[in-house]
């Protein structure tokens, strides 16, 4: 029996025993993103020790969930296989369920690239989108999100891209908008685009306000609803 077994002959245990160790979804998450160098990988986990970040990256290889290959003018990258990608579904529900529990950030909590981009395609309602274009500012991360006929493309601007990303897309985006981390409260509706501009959980620097409230019906979370008999249990 290996070290790391528990034992058990199911599913949910060989998934726990491939991914659950500490820190190995949150590598699946940026590889989500797209392919990474060892070094896009610990600046996007910052308190992620070297030694464990090789450990899980040799462990998630055995596994067959990542794969280390070369790339043109990149040098060696890990990506994920195909099962490794089959996680994603399961990923962003995961996400979906944990927003359900976020309060304010910790001191010394930071938002990346990645976990950005991850918790827009997390929030993402493909079937309320407008299409929209415009720059989301949090922090130092800034992206570009581009949602066309419930499609959504997600470039970052900064920090720098790891060099493995697309074509960033063309021509000025229609509206700039600066957040911090009270734009949860915008994404879980507890407050509308209005009331987000006056609290100043957001603001449009440049471009049309109205870009919020396109922003809202796009991306969106909404609360559990219990049952009765859940709500008594709880």
């Amino acid at each position: 029996m290996a070290a790391r077994s528990y034992g058990q002959y199911c599913g949910v245990t060989t998934a726990v025993e491939l991914i659950g160790e500490r820190w190995a979804l949150l590598i699946v998450r940026d590889l989500l993103v797209g392919p990474r160098r060892y070094t896009d990988l610990k600046q996007g986990l910052p308190r992620i020790p070297t030694n464990i970040l090789s450990t899980r990256l040799k462990e998630l290889q055995e596994g067959g969930v990542v794969r280390r290959v070369p790339l043109m003018n990149c040098g060696l990258v890990y990506e994920l296989t195909a099962y490794g990608r089959s996680l994603e579904p399961i990923l962003l529900a995961l996400g979906r369920w944990g927003f359900q529990a976020m309060g304010d950030p910790e001191p010394g909590d930071v938002v990346t690239g990645d976990s950005l981009t991850m918790a827009l395609r997390t929030s993402f309602q493909p079937e309320t989108a407008v299409d929209t274009d415009f720059e989301l500012h949090v922090g130092d991360v800034a992206l570009r999100v581009v949602v066309t006929g419930g499609e959504l493309s997600v470039s970052r601007l900064a920090p720098p891209a790891p060099p493995v990303g697309g074509r960033l897309p063309e021509g000025d985006p229609e509206a700039v908008i600066v957040a911090g981390p009270g734009i949860r409260r915008l994404i879980a509706g507890d407050v509308t685009p209005a009331e987000a501009l006056a609290q100043d959980i957001v603001a449009v620097v440049r471009g049309d306000e109205s870009a919020l409230d396109a922003f809202a019906a796009t991306f969106h979370i909404a609360p559990l609803v219990m049952s009765d008999s859940q709500r008594s249990a709880s």
